[in-house]
């Protein structure tokens, strides 16, 4: 491996933060979201229906969207230096239209032989929770 990319994965190191990413979702994003998807479940855009027939305090923010910011953090931390090969991740607490929710991450372990990187991600919400944590493999580019 030669080049930056070859540099930049020789100065990752276990613990390393990802900059994390601030998201505070509306409605307007929420309906165009889960348009897209075809997600016509009433949860996401209809406020009475999610409070008073399924209990939750409010609109609830489809679950592969805060996927999806997982995605986006590694790759606003990777830039063109690299791409993500692999990512799983769980949906454990319910997150509501108009929290503030924060996305990022933590290098777990590096193989600068290989150029592969393992991140620990997340998704927090306000009280500090973790709602959605995940495990990401990245791959430098050779140089």
């Amino acid at each position: 491996m030669s080049g930056t990319q070859a540099t930049r994965v020789t100065q990752i190191q276990v613990g390393d933060k990802l900059p994390e990413r601030e998201f505070k979702p509306d409605n307007v994003q929420s309906m165009l979201y889960n348009a897209v998807l075809w997600n016509g479940h009433r949860i996401h855009f209809d406020e009475p229906y999610a409070r008073d027939v399924e209990g939750y305090p409010g609109l609830v923010i489809a679950g592969p969207l805060l996927g999806d910011w997982l995605h986006q953090c590694l790759e606003e931390w990777l830039g063109d230096d690299g791409r993500i090969t692999s990512i799983e991740y769980s949906n454990r607490i319910a997150s509501y239209i108009g929290e503030t929710l924060r996305s990022g991450g933590t290098v777990t372990r590096c193989d600068t032989n290989k150029g592969e990187v393992e991140v620990d991600v997340f998704v927090r919400n306000e009280a500090g929770e973790v709602i959605t944590p995940g495990v990401a493999i990245v791959k430098f580019h050779p140089g």
